[in-house]
């Protein structure tokens, strides 16, 4: 029953975001457990709010109640009484939006559009049939030309990505002394340059960072120091340098495809040069645990969306493409609850 009721967890979280519940519990960092009457006061009245008074407080509540459960939100009821309040658990407060307008919101809302919605009845197609993804069959082109096409679906999830990307490279900042040592870095698949700015950020010895992205996304990118951004396609070339950092790249494309990307890579690095892709990396066996299982189902939304055969993979199966490549071994940095650093070196 549990599994068959499972849509509502996600369309719930889906609604608090869009209904910014959690920004308005936090409030600048107080997080005091509020009422859902009082929720919707200080929703109603901020900036795109709903409007004076609006709202159902009781159905409000329900979705509060449902998603307490799963540990997004905390209840509080006082003497056994009849009011519940709530504030943020440490999962709540990733859906609060920071100084820059970023939050794990955006990553939620890219997810449930209309257009991957329709997607997820056709799922059994990418076992049927798995030469096109469930996306492409329900909206007759896939994922990234839909997107190119619809601006607006196209910046949320740029912002979706931000918003995931940042705590990310947080955590490999703090965790990971890979970059040390290195003098030129090329981020493959970089975007605006985001990621690699906050890289040469915290290690100056960097002479040079080179974002390298499709030429119609760099020509779009801002001008930051000690970066150039450079167009062209990775599975023809990579631009030179002592180490390549990709993020999230290589989840997305074929066996075939990733042994084409790696030995661009591979070309484009000296002797004792590396490779340090950052990507979701599934354990051997499988368990119950919620990092085994956000993995998984990660795993399934790109096969669903992305592409049929597109998927995330072991550390062993990293290991032999890289080899496939030319790569001599692979090591894996586990520093995140989602992501891995896999290092891939050249001798």
């Amino acid at each position: 029953m549990e599994l068959a009721n499972m849509i509502s967890v996600p369309m719930s979280l889906n609604a608090v975001v869009r209904l910014k519940v959690a920004d308005a519990i936090w409030e600048g960092g107080s997080n005091a457990p509020l009422s859902p009457t009082e929720i919707l006061a200080k929703i109603s009245g901020s900036e795109g709010g709903g409007g004076a008074g609006g709202g159902d407080a009781e159905n409000l509540q329900r979705i509060l109640r449902m998603l307490t459960s799963y540990d997004v939100f905390a209840e509080h009821i006082v003497d056994d009484g009849p009011q519940r309040r709530y504030s943020l658990t440490e999962v709540g407060k990733t859906l609060v939006t920071d100084k820059n307008g970023l939050s794990y919101g955006s990553y939620i809302l890219q997810h449930h559009q209309d257009a991957l919605m329709s997607a997820w009845t056709m799922v059994d197609e990418a076992v049927n049939d798995s030469s096109t993804e469930p996306f492409a069959k329900a909206n007759g082109e896939p994922a990234y030309n839909y997107y190119g096409k619809k601006p607006e679906m196209n910046n949320l999830m740029l912002n979706a990505m931000s918003g995931v990307s940042v705590p990310f490279m947080k955590a490999i900042l703090e965790s990971y002394n890979g970059f040390q040592g290195v003098k030129t870095l090329v981020d493959v698949g970089g975007s605006g340059g985001d990621c690699l700015k906050m890289i040469l950020e915290k290690h100056q010895s960097i002479q040079l960072g080179i974002n390298f992205d499709l030429p119609e996304v760099v020509e779009k990118a801002p001008k930051i120091p000690r970066i150039n951004h450079i167009g062209g396609d990775m599975f023809k070339y990579v631009p030179k340098g002592n180490a390549i950092f990709m993020k999230w790249v290589l989840t997305t494309w074929t066996d075939d495809e990733c042994k084409q990307i790696m030995k661009s890579c591979y070309n484009a690095l000296p002797k004792k040069g590396k490779l340090i892709a950052c990507e979701p990396v599934l354990p051997h066996h499988t368990d119950d645990s919620k990092r085994t299982r956000a993995l998984l189902e990660g795993d399934i939304f790109v096969m669903t969306i992305y592409r049929a055969k597109g998927k995330h993979r072991t550390e062993d199966e990293y290991r032999q493409l890289g080899r496939s490549a030319g790569f001599a071994d692979c090591r894996g940095f586990y520093i995140d609850h989602f992501f891995t650093v896999l290092e891939f070196h050249k001798l």
